[in-house]
């Protein structure tokens, strides 16, 4: 992980190595995402979940216009900027370092311009396009690993159990391919940031193995994001609806950071803060190899 030279990057780097890792607090402003659709619509009640997360402890606010859930279907650039730009422009009033979880080239170059500093792409980079924004602002890029659009997930982890020989191997060679993309548009590679995509054209098995085997992906040589909060691989082995999969979203949590993730992304931040802050006290993880 030597050499980064991003301020994000750094403060990343920073926080791994004091025992800890980041955390990536939520805020869906759409009406129907999995598991908070529709509670932060409206600008008054985004501008005061910006306000409980940045309470809570978050050290980035990821902002999404759009729901990545298994069948939903792509949301218009202008439509996205709607609904993000409010919470987005009272965020940065706050000082606070946020995230823009979109796909489109248009709308990470306007909320950029508003002052985000990442861009959260769930596409693997499927329009090397966002990436040259991102250069061209000076940003960074949080790649997620993932086949095909959200339009063609069949269904909350399920995906054929076929579809990865080895699925750690997989996930590592295909996002690797996509920060190339993104290289070649001009964004430094120590920019570029990686999420192995738990639960995205992967079923519960995969996430799992993914998760046991988090340590193989520091090869990469790039920050690692892991993004468990309230995902379906929970319920396979606990069934349960989103809201009610705190217990395994912070188990997930706890072994990501034990293996070397430098931020975990999650609606439930106060509480994943205390889960990090025993694991602390314990002094229990990998951080003297992240």
């Amino acid at each position: 992980m030597g050499g980064l030279s991003t301020s994000l990057g750094s403060k990343l780097l920073a926080v791994r190595r004091s025992g800890s890792a980041a955390v990536m607090g939520v805020l869906n402003v759409t009406p129907d995402s999995f598991s908070d659709g529709g509670d932060f619509l409206e600008p008054s009640a985004a501008r005061a979940r910006v306000d409980a997360l940045l309470a809570d402890g978050a050290d980035i606010v990821d902002i999404g216009g759009e729901s990545s859930r298994p069948g939903a279907e792509a949301i218009p650039a202008r439509e996205q900027i709607e609904r993000i730009e409010p919470a987005l422009r009272y965020a940065v009033e706050r000082g606070a370092l946020v995230s823009i979880d979109t796909t489109s080239p248009d709308v990470a170059e306007h909320c950029l311009k508003l002052g985000a500093t990442l861009v959260n792409d769930v596409s693997c980079l499927a329009e090397p396009g966002l990436a040259k924004v991102i250069a061209n602002a000076g940003g960074d890029l949080l790649i997620m690993h993932a086949r095909g659009p959200m339009s063609r997930m069949p269904g909350f982890s399920e995906w054929p159990d076929e579809a990865y020989g080895d699925v750690v191997a997989e996930v590592a060679r295909e996002w690797a391919a996509a920060r190339e993309r993104a290289v070649k548009q001009g964004l430094p590679r120590e920019r570029v940031f990686f999420d192995p995509g738990l639960g995205f054209a992967k079923n519960a098995r995969h996430s799992f193995e993914i998760l046991r085997r988090l340590q193989e992906f520091k090869s990469l040589e790039a920050p690692i994001f892991v993004g468990p909060g309230r995902k379906s691989f929970i319920a396979s082995v606990d069934p349960s609806p989103p809201t009610e999969r705190l217990g395994g979203t912070i188990a997930a949590c706890v072994i990501s950071a034990q293996k070397g993730a430098h931020a975990l992304r999650v609606h439930d931040v106060r509480e994943v803060r205390q889960a990090l802050a025993v694991l602390g006290a314990c002094g229990d993880n990998e951080v003297g190899h992240a």
